[in-house]
């Protein structure tokens, strides 16, 4: 790979698959792609599809890679308890045991004519909040455990940015949270009194991103800055070296800021722009060792000096930001 080559990866997480293509970022040139198969059915446990993730992305397909977009089926109705587990077997979008839920919520809001107006979506059986309906309804015990729903592209998302494990934070896009039923295109927020409604209680839901603002970063380091503009820290494979590409806002990253070596003890690695406005790139680190947060103002092009904000601060991690 020529050393300015710089390599981007689409992955499509389907009802029937997996798949993974990766390209160059500038020329939009394919050159590797793999593709593993998800399981038959309208009931689909969770693990199978990091399953076929880990297949698909075996055997190096993104060394080299920078960034990774991830697209999933939508609708389906992923249940997590209070430590994030999987509640039950997610329902996807074609699972139709909930159309008599559909014509039950229907009427709850006022017709179809309400729906459209006031969420942007009138449910029917492949809609997430009918899922919970049925799920209430059909199994109570069940539903009493849930705490969390998140579409089956949240999941891979999270599951993929904890390298296996549960997120910081769940995530989703508006174009995922519109097909949900508890969430208002029309406002751009979620309506609590649906999901309400719907299973008896709130629960919690995912965060709904902005439309140019990444789901967070890998322990390669895919970020977004206070200023906007796409950013990348990357971690030189040859020397350990971390380098700050600023985003220009126009889709470049023409240079780069050495940050240094020494930055294994650190995880969590955010640039925030220049957060104290004296011309220069400042960053936010998580200690791995005791979990404290650490800001590290610029000067110049390094960052000499860290100044502690405290310690007990990784739950509230992404709001910092």
């Amino acid at each position: 790979m020529p050393v300015s080559q710089r390599l981007v990866a689409g992955v499509d997480s389907s009802t029937q698959s997996c798949k993974v293509v990766v390209c160059d970022a500038d020329t939009g040139e394919i050159l590797r792609s793999a593709r593993a198969p998800h399981p038959d059915g309208t009931e689909v446990h969770p693990d199978r599809w990091w399953e076929a993730w880990l297949e698909a992305t075996g055997g190096g397909i993104l060394d080299g890679v920078s960034a990774v977009a991830v697209a999933g089926q939508q609708h389906g109705m992923v249940t997590l308890d209070e430590f994030d587990e999987v509640v039950r077997p997610a329902l996807l979008w074609n699972d139709t045991r909930s159309a008599p839920d559909a014509e039950a919520l229907l009427g709850e809001l006022g017709g179809a004519a309400a729906w459209a107006a006031q969420v942007g979506v009138v449910p029917v059986a492949a809609v997430t909040v009918t899922k919970l309906r049925w799920l209430a309804r059909c199994e109570p015990e069940t539903a009493a455990r849930v705490r969390r729903c998140v579409l089956p592209h949240d999941w891979l998302t999270g599951r993929i940015l904890g390298g296996g494990l549960a997120p910081r934070e769940w995530t989703t896009d508006r174009g995922d949270a519109s097909g949900t039923g508890y969430w208002s295109a029309v406002t751009g927020d979620y309506r609590p009194d649906i999901l309400e409604f719907a299973m008896g209680r709130t629960i919690a839901v995912p965060r709904v991103l902005g439309p140019d603002e990444a789901a967070g970063m890998t322990a390669d380091g895919m970020l977004v800055t206070r200023d906007g503009n796409p950013d990348l820290i990357a971690r030189d494979r040859a020397n350990g070296d971390l380098w700050l590409y600023p985003g220009t806002g126009d889709g470049g990253l023409p240079y780069r800021v050495r940050i240094g070596t020494g930055w294994n003890s650190m995880r969590n690695i955010v640039s925030i722009g220049d957060f104290n406005h004296d011309g220069t790139y400042d960053l936010l680190a998580v200690e791995s060792a005791t979990g404290k947060l650490f800001l590290y103002p610029g000067v110049g092009t390094s960052f000499p000096v860290r100044v502690q904000v405290g310690s007990g601060w990784t739950t509230n991690y992404t709001p910092l930001l």
